[in-house]
């Protein structure tokens, strides 16, 4: 567990934490959730702003929790992924159509796809596609992500694909033998004593859960306490690109499994080997890596890990320092039109460095 040593740290990130309440009183995001980590150490656990921006929606406090979106693709599916190839149960080059046969098609292209390159994004698959404006149950859902055309071979370019990680998540239940959340919560959120970690949290969570959109075309309600994308949400809330609440201390907890070599969960060779660079591409396996211009800013290390989320939330590992940045927001309330936190990250991020190495 973090030992936490927050208590007479704040005053080294004054900078970074300007820029964060800056960003809230321009409206690019309601409120933040940060925790910084480093040898171990939780040196910073702040939150900043509401739920909203009505003046009489609740302050966040340590325990709010976030819908983590594609952050899930790490906290979740690859550190899946990774147990069962660490227990022998799954090939990074196994190909997919032998995992799943449905996976092929008269394209033959398809029959080259392996698990490697559903974790590098490398598969050819496209980035994102609509598929719950016809799919309505999550067995249509993933027959309708199995059946995507690629557009381009498989290892010719990188191209971030949630259809990738649709199909590979549903490629782990199978492997496992059962749901991708009880398989997280008994193998990767139990272990680590992630309380407040898991898929579809329950109803009595849902005043603690920042809500993230005021959905008025598919939905029609606000979203709080069920997952955002709406992908994930045909299929139930779990899914293997989304669906994963958590809060930043349970994350920076889960950061902290990688930075010291897996325990308890994983072994030192498999955090190696899932956090190296994959050839063909600036990726690691399912985790991104910081190519310049980088969310994580300009001071990461390149042996840095990281992933960010639609909802607006992210994690930074830097194995180099034995350091952690997490930063949740609900960047999407109310309608995910706010771009900024896409200058606000790297800015923060540098801030946080800065502070580090100047103290």
């Amino acid at each position: 567990m973090l030992t936490d040593h927050t208590a007479d740290q704040d005053q080294r990130f004054t900078a970074a934490f300007s820029i964060l309440s800056d960003a809230i009183s321009n409206h690019a995001f309601p409120g933040a959730s940060v925790a910084v980590l480093e040898h171990g150490n939780l040196i910073a656990l702040r939150c900043f702003g509401r739920f909203t921006y009505e003046p009489h929606s609740p302050a966040l406090s340590p325990t709010t929790i976030f819908d983590l979106a594609s952050v899930s693709k790490v906290v979740a599916t690859t550190t899946a992924a990774a147990i069962l190839y660490e227990g022998g149960k799954l090939k990074l080059d196994d190909c997919v159509a032998d995992l799943a046969p449905r996976f092929g098609t008269n394209d033959i292209r398809r029959y080259d796809v392996t698990i490697r390159h559903l974790l590098t994004h490398t598969s050819g698959l496209p980035a994102y596609v609509r598929l719950f404006e016809h799919a309505v149950t999550r067995t249509q859902l993933i027959e309708a992500a199995y059946a995507t055309p690629l557009e381009t071979d498989p290892g010719i370019r990188t191209e971030y694909s949630d259809i990738g990680f649709i199909i590979l998540g549903d490629i782990l239940e199978n492997i496992a033998g059962e749901p991708l959340d009880r398989f997280c919560c008994r193998e990767i959120f139990q272990p680590l004593g992630l309380a407040q970690t898991r898929f579809n949290p329950p109803p009595d969570w849902r005043q603690n859960i920042v809500p993230t959109r005021d959905d008025r075309t598919f939905r029609h309600k606000i979203i709080q306490g069920e997952v955002n994308d709406e992908n994930a949400w045909v299929m139930g809330g779990v899914a293997g690109h989304a669906g994963v609440f958590s809060t930043a201390t349970e994350v920076a907890e889960f950061a902290y499994c990688w930075l010291r070599g897996g325990s308890p969960i994983l072994k030192p060779d498999t955090i190696a080997e899932f956090t190296a660079q994959q050839p063909g591409t600036t990726r690691a396996l399912g985790w991104d890596r910081p190519t310049p211009p980088s969310s994580s800013g300009k001071n990461f290390s390149p042996q840095s890990f990281g992933h960010l989320g639609y909802t607006g939330t992210s994690l930074w590992v830097d194995p180099t320092r034995s350091l952690a940045v997490i930063f949740l927001t609900n960047r999407t309330w109310p309608d995910a039109n706010n771009q900024a936190i896409k200058q606000i990250r790297p800015r923060f991020h540098d801030a946080v460095i800065e502070a580090l190495t100047s103290s």
